[in-house]
């Protein structure tokens, strides 16, 4: 080990070294590190990396299968088996059941196990977003979901959305390469949203605007980008009556508004609640129309000049590291303007591009990049069966799973995972995935206490995709891993080398 603390303290100064131009044999790796999460060390038959035949695989808007062992671990996931409207209304029955109680010791027991179902709910989507993630062979749309969802953060311990945010991700992924009008669209009408962001208490005469700026400012234009306070404030007005409804029957409304309700599981539409004055936004007038003004409202947005620069920029920034090429961002917005948003042809603009491929090793992996990718190449050809060591890991590198208390997201720039602090725990975490990660394989049911199954240290050494890699690293990288006396150290080494680090 005291050839890792060595290498550590030479990290810093080794980050600059990397090429930003990875050499031919190692190219379909450094495809699969910039378009997914890595390559695998499971054998996946099909095109290679970077090819137009992946490319056309990895945008085409479809779900591939994901290995049978396991789709069944999603499968027996409580979330995968009720509707979310369903677990909402039964763990606020806890609650409200909790409440009730005048027993102090009884009332604290029945609140520890709301908080702990809603918890199960939280932790068991995190584990399914780790499991696609290892698995799934449309690695870009795995990718783009977590995009996404940064963009359009919710954070899981706010109110009950804990119950909402695996329902609210698989939203997310259906949408992720389709088009962003009916992205916006599918979060806004999406419960976790409304809850995170406080719209189901706008109201007409009493108005919350922390959605309509949040949509302004995060979502869509983008700060300093033309439009005023003056339309935050009437697209709160518009946003009035959307909200969230646990109740299963329909409130009782006068008549004359009982065609404009609206309602589709815990999204809710109410009239009665709606402010129906013309409005005023981004320069067209708007009459007073109920939902359909919220429509009205999605498509200016969409369509705006800005709104194509500001995702486009985002976007960008994700896939090639900070500061990406103004040149290209322009050329990614024009696509995007010209095909109304469509998600896949932004990206294919990007992607083909001499500045995409030039820029290939010089992006800096966040903690999920980082993780998933350390464990799809040591375990990618053993099914894990307790992702939760994984949850943890990213977690503790400060990037946590719907964790993010702000609506601005993770930040997306390389400065915001290099600090000194969060290296060493980087390298700590090189460690135990290196050295065998016994805990990923076992059942997650074990008693605590439980020691893991046997799980020897996987020799990256020996790896196709890294004999060629090998090829491509610095002499200090090499003379580093050079020094490792077993499997586990080489990992470890490997796992902490800046060319890992990069993709």
């Amino acid at each position: 080990m005291a050839r890792i603390a060595s290498w550590i303290l030479l990290t810093p100064a080794l980050m600059a070294s990397v090429s930003a131009e990875a050499a031919d044999p190692a190219r379909d790796a450094a495809w699969a590190e910039r378009l997914g999460w890595g390559p695998s060390a499971r054998a996946v038959d099909g095109p290679a990396p970077g090819s137009d035949a992946w490319l056309r695989q990895q945008l085409d808007d479809t779900t591939a299968p994901l290995p049978p062992e396991v789709q069944a671990q999603i499968d027996a996931m409580r979330i995968s088996r009720e509707p979310v409207a369903a677990l909402v209304v039964e763990t606020d029955a806890l609650q409200r059941d909790a409440n009730l109680l005048t027993d102090p010791d009884r009332k604290k027991a029945a609140r520890e196990a709301y908080q702990k179902s809603l918890n199960v709910l939280a932790d068991e989507a995190r584990q399914r977003f780790v499991l696609r993630g290892l698995y799934a062979p449309d690695q870009l749309r795995e990718r783009m979901t977590w995009f996404w969802f940064n963009h359009f953060n919710v954070q899981a311990g706010k109110r009950d959305i804990r119950a909402m945010v695996g329902d609210y991700e698989d939203t997310i992924r259906a949408h992720a390469l389709g088009r962003f009008r009916d992205l916006l669209e599918a979060t806004l009408r999406h419960p976790a949203m409304l809850r995170y962001l406080d719209n189901d208490q706008n109201a007409k005469g009493k108005i919350n605007e922390n959605y309509a700026r949040e949509i302004m400012e995060l979502h869509s234009m983008g700060v300093g980008s033309g439009y005023t306070q003056g339309d935050v404030q009437e697209l709160a007005r518009i946003l009035t009556g959307v909200g969230v409804d646990q109740k299963p029957d329909a409130p009782k409304l006068k008549p004359e508004l009982q065609p404009l309700y609206l309602r589709a599981g815990l999204f809710e539409f109410n009239p009665a609640r709606h402010d129906f004055g013309t409005k005023h936004f981004l320069g067209h007038e708007i009459k007073g129309s109920g939902f359909a003004e919220v429509e009205q409202a999605l498509d200016l947005i969409a369509e705006a000049p800005a709104t194509a620069h500001h995702v486009s920029l985002k976007m960008a920034t994700y896939f090639m590291g900070d500061n990406p090429p103004a040149a290209l961002v322009d050329r990614m917005a024009a696509t995007f303007r010209r095909s109304h948003g469509d998600i896949a042809a932004v990206l294919k603009t990007m992607i083909r591009s001499r500045e995409f491929s030039g820029s290939l090793g010089s992006g800096f992996k966040d903690p999920v990049g980082y993780t998933l990718s350390a464990v799809r190449l040591a375990y990618g050809d053993r099914i894990v069966t307790n992702a939760q060591p994984v949850v943890g890991w990213i977690r503790q590198m400060g990037e946590g799973l719907y964790d993010h208390e702000t609506p601005d997201g993770y930040d997306l720039t390389s400065a915001g995972w290099s600090a000194p602090g969060q290296m060493a725990t980087r390298f700590d975490i090189a460690r135990q995935i290196g050295g065998g990660a016994a805990r990923l394989f076992q059942s997650p049911d074990a008693a605590p206490g439980t020691p893991p199954p046997p799980s020897p240290p996987p020799v990256l050494k020996d790896m196709a995709v890294l004999t060629a890699r090998l090829r491509t690293i610095g002499k200090p990288t090499l003379d580093a891993l050079a020094q490792a006396r077993s499997p586990a150290e080489w990992n470890a080494l490997y796992f902490s080398s800046p060319e890992f680090m990069h993709r």
